[in-house]
């Protein structure tokens, strides 16, 4: 299991809000904070198509290069725990044909306060939880 959170995704230019589960990837590595988003979700969201400030990114992964719409600063992202709510962070979001889920960069997962404890077993705490919280992760959600 990985260490999956709640986040409450508002765009910056304003529509919808959603709630959604997103994975927290460390090996997502940029400069900024970014997100992952399968174009389902970017349809309820009402970035699909891809708006005009949008532009063609290519970006390497495990099965080769792809090539996504990078919409810059478009999101404002919110952590979602039980007791607890942090953010804003505004960040780009990559509008994604191949991924199922959301995917939190490093960048966005570090400024949101994330404290990963056991990515294996989905554990992890806010940076200013005391030593003894542990959290645990949601449970997948797919976007087909």
């Amino acid at each position: 299991m990985a260490v999956r959170v709640r986040i409450r995704i508002k765009p910056r230019s304003g529509g919808k809000i959603e709630e959604v589960v997103a994975l927290v990837n460390s090996g997502f590595e940029t400069e900024k904070p970014q997100i992952l988003m399968p174009i389902p979700l970017a349809r309820r969201l009402d970035l699909w198509p891809p708006p005009p400030d949008s532009y063609l990114v290519e970006l390497g992964t495990a099965g080769g290069p792809v090539r996504n719409y990078l919409v810059p600063d478009a999101l404002d992202v919110y952590i979602v725990a039980q007791d607890r709510v942090r953010g804003p962070v505004t960040c780009d979001v990559i509008l994604s044909y191949f991924e199922e889920e959301v995917v939190l960069n490093d960048k966005l997962s570090e400024e949101l306060g994330i404290m990963i404890l056991g990515i294996g077993s989905g554990r992890w705490r806010f940076v200013d939880d005391p030593p003894d919280k542990i959290r645990l992760s949601e449970k997948p959600q797919y976007f087909y």
